[in-house]
């Protein structure tokens, strides 16, 4: 099974270099097409030995574990990992019109195939040193995407980015430090086992290092103040793979090591993690109802929606974490098409920014329709994929006599509906302030199929998923069930003690 695991790191970095040797030509930008259709393909074959096998790992370079690199991948991993090359394809083709040949020059696509070697590699690392490598590669590609072009407003964006995650990067490695000194072990599996015989006190203490860390990754309040400072600066098809994919590795991160790990004081660590989430849910929520950009307004949406994530993980009830899983698909979907969306609506304005644009409901109608379906199902209607979300979580804070947070989620998602209805009613609904109807019929046939098949694939995804809700929730209860209990895992890894 060693090939199905690395061929998703593998695909990218390979796309990535050629990509960058043609990045004068337009063969350049069909690479990273043809790169990310590989990459889907990939990550289909890992999904289906996953369902087939169960937990699947592979000991890179024949080293035994947990001794040499292991790559491992159970549900969550390879569904985390074929939603990223979907978001990557989508974004890979909505960037034949998004990006100029000054950025293509700059390396652009380059950039972007290493970013999303980056994401899957984190997703399928077996031990906690190499998702610190896979987080400093998402790091420098990241960097390197949001200052591309040199505005002044991404310089700005990008030292705050880069600054808070810098911080995040060395206390993440400080609690790499101290838990290999407590353990002798740095591979997940086994430090699943290794932790019970250490200091429980000293474990609590490493834990809440983990949380910050990744906290920052994730834009987790009081933390997140580095994304909406930046993720409205860089290109579109930039924007919409940060919002689908990067802090949702935060969110991936925080499950895999407050399940596997860093289980043995649940009363007090996912208790921080329940105010977290609800703080998080709030302020972000807030942030977006006070702001008049569009990307700002999705931007602080992000936040708020990764509240929703951390509920089930710190609930920590298998409905809850059934909910999380669900969430973190249908979120990286709907975020990264609404992303899609504002930049076709920029490229048919000349703005996002909602006291200038207007009149796209009359001009051009199926562009509005296709923000209605991820901005309901962001909100929560029925029967699209966010209401499922939310009526999973909600209903095991209830369960879980979670009153008060409850309460909380369901009010976040009144305030979403009024962001969206903001926008709908500026962009969409009302006239344009100068007069113009901008028109799809004024891009190129080519130009306007690369920014609406990506838009309208994602929504389809989306429709489907609420029409059909069944064999999603039923695959995001077994992967709960596998976080919860991760014997299998650790079986994987180190193979049966007997």
């Amino acid at each position: 099974m060693s090939w199905l695991l690395s061929l998703p790191i593998a695909i990218p970095f390979a796309t990535a270099v050629l990509a960058f040797l043609l990045r004068d030509r337009s063969a350049g930008r069909w690479v990273s097409v043809g790169g990310s259709a590989l990459l889907l393909l990939a990550a289909a074959l890992l999904m289906r030995a996953t369902l087939a096998e169960g937990v699947i790992a592979g000991q890179m370079g024949g080293w035994p574990a947990p001794f040499g690199i292991t790559l491992v991948a159970d549900l969550l991993s390879a569904v985390m990992v074929l939603i990223t090359a979907i978001i990557a394809l989508a974004v890979a083709v909505y960037a034949l019109a998004d990006i100029d040949a000054r950025m293509e020059h700059l390396g652009y696509h380059a950039l972007f195939n290493v970013l999303i070697a980056g994401v899957t590699g984190a997703f399928l690392t077996g031990d906690l040193f190499n998702l610190y490598v896979w987080f400093e590669v998402m790091l420098i590609a990241s960097f390197g995407l949001l200052v591309l072009g040199g505005r002044p407003e991404q310089i700005d964006g990008g030292v705050k980015y880069v600054a808070l995650n810098l911080v995040s990067t060395i206390l993440f490695l400080t609690g790499i430090g101290l838990l290999y000194g407590m353990t002798g072990t740095l591979n997940m599996a086994d430090l699943a086992q290794a932790v019970d015989g250490t200091d429980q006190g000293l474990l609590t203490v490493v834990a809440m290092l983990f949380m910050i860390a990744f906290g920052v990754k994730a834009a987790l309040f009081p933390l997140f103040f580095w994304l909406p400072a930046a993720y409205h600066t860089p290109a579109f098809s930039v924007s919409a793979v940060f919002a689908g994919l990067l802090t949702k590795v935060g969110v991936y991160a925080l499950i895999r090591m407050f399940t596997l790990v860093f289980d043995h004081d649940t009363g007090f660590t996912h208790q921080i993690l329940l105010w977290v989430a609800g703080l998080t849910m709030v302020t972000g929520v807030l942030g977006a109802a006070a702001q008049s950009d569009m990307r700002k307004i999705l931007s602080f949406h992000i936040v708020s929606q990764i509240g929703y994530m951390i509920l089930g993980l710190a609930l920590l009830t298998p409905l809850a974490l059934v909910g999380a899983v669900f969430y973190l698909v249908h979120h990286i979907v709907v975020k990264a098409n609404l992303f899609l969306i504002a930049g076709a609506a920029q490229r048919l304005t000349g703005s996002t920014e909602l006291s200038r644009i207007g009149g796209l409901y009359k001009s051009a109608p199926l562009l509005a329709v296709l923000f209605l379906i991820p901005a309901f199902s962001l909100a929560g209607f029925p029967p699209l994929s966010g209401f499922w979300a939310k009526f999973l979580l909600v209903k095991a804070a209830l369960e879980a006599e979670g009153w008060v947070i409850a309460g909380v989620a369901l009010a976040v998602g009144l305030l979403t509906i009024y962001s969206m209805t903001k926008i709908w009613a500026a962009a969409f609904w009302a006239p344009h302030p100068d007069g113009i109807a901008p028109r799809l019929s004024l891009i190129a046939p080519r130009e306007r199929a690369a920014l609406l098949a990506p838009v309208a694939g994602l929504a389809a995804v989306t429709i489907v998923i609420g029409l059909a809700p069944e064999p999603f929730v039923a695959f995001a209860e077994a992967a709960a069930a596998q976080i919860l209990d991760p014997s299998a895992y650790v079986t994987a890894v180190l193979g049966d003690p007997k």
